[in-house]
């Protein structure tokens, strides 16, 4: 007999997930009928979010395939909340397909529709259909629709799953708002130093040569740079492409990735308004699986590969074991010693009286809010770092360029005298 993961509901309301013996799903769904209560989602013992470790190669090729087969999250957003309006004014799920994949304009998406479309002709379900696109729907996406199936939810589900992407969206928005600005400041600057180098400084050693002295040791370390530069454009640009190569696939490397991830947690200012991005998409993420009947050691599974950071997949990881081992949630999260303390009492206290979920909603509020006053802080406090920055920077670049002629002056000022 299989094993199915099971979680229901009492008619007080109270949730509750086990274990259930059957020989298939049919039969497990008719037992736990059978027991009373409310069915939130039946699952197989050995379906799970979390499919093991990938090798390098399969994470390259997996990056690859998602870039060109993914769409944007504003257009996984849309999609959504319209599935979630057309099935509850009563359309069938083929119908609302239909109709969006011809109002559909991104034609990669378009094809996607058509696809899950055609699927849902053959019997799939909704769920088993969105399975055959990993690029466009992740694996939370993609259960949170199966728990919908199964409870005869959908609905609700897909209204609550649209209204979360939005939330996701908004932060990730924030955060890119508020780095987007130095990133263009530095590549500003990167662009201002080659032009330097590469066009003004030549046309000043035509000059420096007709001094017929020695020049200063600045001087004569941009003229050695931009010499190179100039010499070695084509070398020096494949350098940097391989240079930027190495670094993302040191980053797909589980050690790589780590290193990298820890540094930017630990990275002034930017570091803990990252830190309190991902915190608050793992509440609001913790927050509705469990509010769509996820069984709990799924949810951790899904939650550790949401979360984009290898510091935090790995302290959830370690805490999936512990719960799997008798811990509590929090007890389990409180080990790692990762997660602030406020996350942790609000889950200590949303298991003592079964609201994880809206606790959960609420720790992704509080962590949304400090992320607004950090882009605040942030925003007050970078400008002027980075037009100090510039300035030293591009200023150090003229004034050595100018040295000699600066010492020239002074020479000849000192020799008429």
């Amino acid at each position: 007999m299989a094993s199915f993961q099971f979680v229901i509901k009492d008619a007080k309301g109270a949730r509750s997930e086990g274990i259930i013996k059957a020989n298939n799903m049919d039969e497990a769904i008719d037992k736990l009928t059978r027991e009373g209560g409310t069915i939130i989602s039946v699952k197989s013992t050995g379906e799970g979010a979390f499919k093991g470790k990938l090798s390098l190669f399969d994470k390259l090729m997996l990056s690859i395939f998602k870039l060109r087969t993914g769409v944007s999250l504003k257009i996984l957003v849309f999609f959504t909340r319209q599935m979630s309006t057309m099935f509850s004014a009563g359309l069938t799920i083929e119908k609302s397909l239909s109709n969006l994949a011809k109002e559909e304009k991104n034609k990669k998406f378009q094809k996607v529709l058509n696809r899950l479309s055609n699927d849902i002709k053959k019997g799939f379900s909704l769920s088993e259909a969105m399975e055959q696109h990993p690029g466009v729907f992740n694996a939370l996406y993609v259960s949170l629709v199966k728990a919908g199936e199964v409870s005869g939810t959908l609905h609700t589900v897909l209204d609550e799953l649209s209204t979360y992407l939005e939330k996701i969206e908004d932060t990730r928005r924030k955060v890119w708002s508020a780095l987007t600005y130095p990133f263009f400041i530095v590549f500003f600057l990167i662009i201002v130093v080659w032009v330097l180098f590469y066009y003004i400084i030549p046309q000043f050693q035509s000059v420096y040569a007709n001094f017929n002295a020695d020049l200063p040791g600045p001087t004569l370390v941009a003229i050695s740079i931009s010499e190179f530069i100039r010499d070695n454009i084509f070398f020096a640009f494949m350098l940097i492409l391989a240079l930027v190569m190495t670094v993302f696939l040191i980053y797909l490397s589980d050690r790589g990735k780590y290193v990298i991830d820890s540094f930017i947690l630990r990275f002034p200012v930017i570091g803990n308004m990252i830190n309190n991005s991902i915190m608050s998409k793992f509440s609001r993420t913790f927050s509705i699986l469990m509010a769509s009947g996820v069984p709990i050691m799924e949810t951790l599974e899904l939650v550790e590969n949401v979360v984009q950071n290898a510091v935090i997949e790995s302290a959830v990881r370690k805490a999936r074991i512990m719960v799997k081992e008798g811990y509590s949630v929090a007890g389990a999260f409180k080990k790692t010693e990762v997660f602030p303390p406020t996350l942790l009492q609000l889950i200590s206290t949303g298991e003592e009286t079964g609201d994880m979920d809206k606790l959960l909603a609420k720790a992704a509020e509080f962590f949304e809010k400090l992320v607004d006053s950090v882009i605040d802080r942030l925003t007050s406090l970078i400008e002027p770092i980075l037009i100090i920055l510039m300035a030293a920077v591009v200023g150090s670049i003229i004034i050595v360029i100018y040295l000699p002629i600066f010492k020239l002056g002074l020479a000849i000022s000192s020799g008429m005298k």
